[in-house]
């Protein structure tokens, strides 16, 4: 089991930056995919990120391709999602999920944090 706990969100402008973290523990971490996934009010929740366990292969879901970058550093145990260009659209609750195979689909991770509040003002 890998415990996940989310930092970072706020609110910003629309073209503003904001970076999230996550922090992680347990000892299936440093093989763990780690992913970042959004909910917006009244929407499924959605695939925007991830990266595999030795902090290659990143992939984003296209609307944020360009604007946003998943990085990790297991000797602190963080994964963070930095967010550029911010628009009104990117506003959700934030959560960063681990599942030890990479998928898309939110049913694959079993580990999850509790989220964190991104609100982009126009």
């Amino acid at each position: 089991q890998v415990r996940l706990v989310e930092s970072g969100g706020g609110l910003v402008q629309a073209g503003g930056s904001l970076r999230l973290s996550c922090a992680a523990s347990g000892r299936l971490f440093g093989r763990s995919i780690v992913a970042w996934f959004r909910q917006a009010p009244g929407k499924d929740r959605q695939f925007v990120a991830g990266v595999m366990w030795n902090g290659s292969g990143a992939r984003y879901v296209d609307s944020v391709k360009g604007r946003f970058t998943v990085s990790r550093d297991n000797a602190s145990n963080t994964v963070s999602l930095q967010m550029d260009s911010l628009t009104p659209e990117d506003t959700a609750a934030y959560y960063c999920a681990s599942s030890p195979v990479f998928s898309f689909k939110v049913s694959a991770y079993a580990d999850w944090g509790q989220g964190t509040q991104v609100t982009v003002s126009s």
